[in-house]
């Protein structure tokens, strides 16, 4: 099934590949999907959605097996604070669900911040859209086509 993210990609001549899974709505997390996928938590990244008083509504993207660390990415995007939007804003503020933020194609543009470790692999995992896809692209392209502010902004779990 091609989402948003797919056809934007296949749009700008992006080289992806999409893999689904199968979902457990009870466990959508980071770690479960990079099993279902076949690749380790910290190649999955998850898209989480912040608000900053300076920036407003921004994407934070992290590896699977760590945490977003707030101070940081207030540091990295320019805040003095930044907190996660409550789960009732999500869609509205994106037009996705839990479980399936992206920052490709999302109905409106917002600032993405991205973790360093991205640039650790070949390949990562991203969201497609929709839970139960995820896109597998170079960290290069994904840096180029969400225009990303790469820095230290998770920390392990915990």
């Amino acid at each position: 099934m091609k989402t948003n993210a797919a056809r934007l990609l296949d749009t700008l001549g992006v080289d992806y590949e999409l893999r689904e899974y199968e979902v457990d709505p009870e466990d959508l997390s980071a770690e479960t999907v990079a099993a279902k996928v076949g690749l380790p938590a910290e190649q999955v990244f998850k898209t989480l959605v912040a608000r900053g008083d300076r920036t407003g509504v921004l994407l934070a993207v992290v590896p699977g097996d760590a945490e977003l660390d707030l101070k940081a990415l207030a540091r990295l995007s320019g805040d003095r604070k930044v907190d996660t939007v409550p789960l009732k804003e999500l869609q509205p503020l994106t037009g996705y669900i839990r479980g399936g933020v992206t920052a490709i194609g999302g109905k409106k543009e917002y600032p993405v911040f991205a973790d360093e470790t991205i640039d650790l692999f070949d390949v990562i995992s991203v969201s497609a859209g929709v839970r139960g896809t995820q896109l597998l692209l170079t960290p290069t392209a994904y840096q180029a086509v969400t225009k990303c502010k790469v820095g230290p902004i998770s920390r392990p779990k915990g």
